[in-house]
């Protein structure tokens, strides 16, 4: 056997040395670190409890962490609707201006024609142009709140995660001029008269 391929152990390394040979090569078992085996059992340790308290103890699933934060957000969304769904009157005087109305026409035009068609005629939507009125009483402060919101179940979707509160006021202040208008091929009244 050459010199250099000949096996070389250290002294201190002998008792390493395993008692197998295969080709010529022999094996030292060097033990792994402590710090590392310590890990390694803990881990082990950890995933037995982790399992145990999630499978047999009524550990909360993904499901149920999600459902607790979601009601966090609900709450927060409700919270946020309750603060800005409330009409306000002085909000509103600074929106009802020549200016803000022509905005709140672009916003009628971009997101409300669809439904109620131009200048409030009704299509899908009710006509905004007579005295008959599905959910508002058309005021300022019955209307807002319907935009707002929305009303689910007639199919108006919910604006205010759409407009901006600014948005909304001026759409209302545009609507306020389309009120009792009574143009030509409107949708016929649905709603309760409104005097």
């Amino acid at each position: 056997m050459k010199e250099e391929t000949k096996l070389h152990v250290q002294e201190d390394e002998k008792h390493l040395l395993l008692d197998h040979n295969y080709d010529g090569i022999q094996e030292l078992n060097h033990p792994l670190p402590s710090w590392w085996a310590f890990l390694f059992y803990a881990f082990i340790g950890y995933a037995v409890i982790h399992f145990v308290y999630f499978q047999f103890l009524g550990g909360p699933s993904l499901r149920d962490e999600f459902k607790k934060e979601y009601a966090v957000v609900v709450a927060a969304q409700e919270e946020f609707k309750k603060q800005e769904g409330e009409f306000n009157p002085e909000t509103y005087a600074k929106f009802n201006t020549p200016e803000h109305i022509k905005k709140g026409e672009e916003v009628y035009v971009t997101n409300c024609v669809a439904c109620h068609l131009e200048k409030g005629r009704g299509d899908i939507g009710p006509n905004l142009t007579d005295e008959y009125w599905l959910w508002a009483k058309g005021t300022p402060e019955t209307v807002y709140p319907i935009v707002f919101n929305g009303v689910v179940d007639n199919g108006m979707p919910n604006w205010s995660e759409v407009l901006s509160k600014e948005e909304i006021y001026q759409v209302v202040a545009y609507v306020q001029t389309l009120h009792l208008t009574h143009q030509p091929q409107g949708k016929a009244p649905q709603g309760n008269k409104v005097e």
